[in-house]
């Protein structure tokens, strides 16, 4: 069975890797498996970054009621925000089965960045185990990482080759985020402003305020960056029993924040559904919407949660 017909026949997800060398093969394959799509009357969303997948969409020939894209630098910029957009793409069409090209991890990612995407490709397969929909996850294996591409073989259920899906080697936990994008983060510098708090988010707000207005990170971001380090503050107050620390600090790319308690988060996907406004995750769920980026860690340790806001001039050059 190859990756462009048949998939119909299984009933749940499939959550395949691609690994292209070129240009060509990567429009090729895509493209074979978008059309595929439409001859089984399959709705496929197409997420690569730039203006890749709108180009790929326009040769498909005026079916675009039945293929969608999207700038997967925009919806997958923070990868905690993909599983939503896919979740709402799978909620406009009940009872189908779905397609979906997602690319995460490309060239230029920062191995935060990478890691982070590395761990929303395990996260899938816990979200959607039952869901009706084939996903095709592109790798540059030309110019990324080893480190990238065995990730990529530890989270994708199969692998695809010469055309051809083979099941992955594993213990089917693919969910599972890999270790090494799952070790403590490194500590903040020691330039880094500190503040322990425990009853008042007034100083939490104040303080990433302060550090954000000294950057050239506009007022709406900035004011992004506070709401966000005092949801993650309150979350401390409500849920840790505990009191928090509070590192801000910024360098000549971005501002970051990382707020660190000794509660421990046992929902792998808080942050990536929307919960009711009294759980844990539906503060994370806004976080993860506002922030350029979420590094989330915990365990029996506590909780270490880390924002980042890209500067204006290094946003320009992720684009």
């Amino acid at each position: 069975m190859s990756a462009q017909g048949g998939e119909s026949a299984r009933g749940g997800l499939r959550h395949l890797a691609f690994f292209y060398r070129d240009q060509g093969e990567y429009r090729a394959r895509i493209m074979d498996f978008a059309r595929a799509g439409l001859a089984q009357g399959e709705p496929s969303l197409i997420a690569l970054p730039g203006d890749e997948a709108r180009l790929l969409v326009d040769e498909l020939n005026g079916t675009p009621r039945h293929v969608q894209s999207a700038d997967m630098s925009d919806i997958g910029g923070n990868p905690a925000r993909i599983i939503p957009s896919l979740r709402a793409f799978i909620d406009e069409h009940p009872g189908r089965r779905l397609r979906f090209v997602g690319e995460p991890i490309w060239p230029g990612r920062s191995p935060a960045e990478i890691c982070e995407a590395t761990r929303h490709e395990a996260l899938l397969n816990l979200a959607f185990p039952h869901a009706r929909i084939t996903i095709l996850c592109p790798y540059d294996a030309a110019r990324l990482t080893p480190s990238a591409i065995a990730g990529a073989r530890q989270t994708h259920l199969e692998l695809l080759g010469d055309g051809q899906p083979a099941a992955t080697a594993g213990n089917g936990a693919h969910w599972q985020v890999p270790p090494e994008c799952d070790r403590p983060l490194p500590p903040p510098p020691a330039s880094a402003e500190v503040l322990r708090y425990s009853t008042d988010l007034g100083p939490v707000r104040r303080l990433v305020e302060s550090n954000a207005g000294r950057t050239r990170l506009a007022e709406e971001r900035a004011a992004d960056l506070v709401l966000a380090a005092s949801e993650v503050a309150a979350n401390t107050l409500s849920h840790a029993r505990s009191d928090g620390l509070l590192h801000v600090w910024h360098d000549d790319q971005e501002v970051l924040c990382q707020l660190h308690d000794q509660g421990w988060i046992t929902d792998p996907l808080a942050g990536r559904v929307r919960h009711g406004p009294e759980s844990r995750g539906h503060g994370l769920f806004l976080v993860n919407q506002v922030c350029d980026l979420v590094e989330l860690r915990t365990g029996r340790e506590g909780t270490t949660v880390r924002l980042h806001m890209r500067l204006p001039a290094a946003t320009a050059a992720a684009c």
